[in-house]
C-alpha cells in the first residue's frame, strides 16, 4: 500500500527535480555567459523613455493600493461567470441559474455603489 502511494508521487517528484535543475541551470549559464558591462546608462531607473526625475523609492499614495484592490476584487468577481455560463443550460430549472446570477451581480452593484459613496474612485 505504502509503496503504491510513494510510486504515485515519483512522477511529480521527478518532474520538480527537472525543472528545479533547468531552473538553476539558466541561471548558472546566464551568470557565466551573460555580459556584464554596466554602465551609469543601464542601471539608471527606466520610466518609458523618459528621463527620470526623482528617485524611484518614492512613497506612493495608498489611493494607487486601493483602486489596485479594487479592480482585482471585481476581476476575479466577474471570473465567476464565465462557469455560469458554460453550464447556464444544466440548471433545472433554468430560471434558478438565471435568478442566481442575477443576485450575483446585484451584490457585485451594491460593492461597486458603495465604494463609488466612500469616494474611494475620486481622485481629488
Amino acid at each position: 500500500m505504502q509503496e503504491e502511494l510513494i510510486l504515485g508521487y515519483l512522477p511529480i517528484l521527478v518532474f520538480l527535480i527537472i525543472v528545479t535543475c533547468v531552473g538553476a541551470g539558466m541561471i548558472i549559464a546566464s551568470a557565466l555567459i551573460g555580459r556584464k558591462n554596466p554602465n551609469s546608462e543601464k542601471i539608471s531607473t527606466y520610466e518609458c523613455g523618459m528621463v527620470p526625475i526623482k528617485d524611484a523609492r518614492q512613497r506612493f499614495d495608498v489611493r494607487f493600493y486601493l483602486i489596485a484592490m479594487l479592480f482585482i476584487l471585481f476581476d476575479i468577481e466577474v471570473v465567476f461567470l464565465y462557469p455560469w455560463a458554460v453550464l447556464f443550460d444544466r440548471f433545472n430549472p433554468v430560471i434558478f441559474g438565471f435568478i442566481e446570477m442575477v443576485l450575483f451581480i446585484v451584490i457585485l452593484l451594491f460593492g461597486y455603489i458603495y465604494i463609488w459613496r466612500k469616494g474611494v474612485l475620486s481622485w481629488s
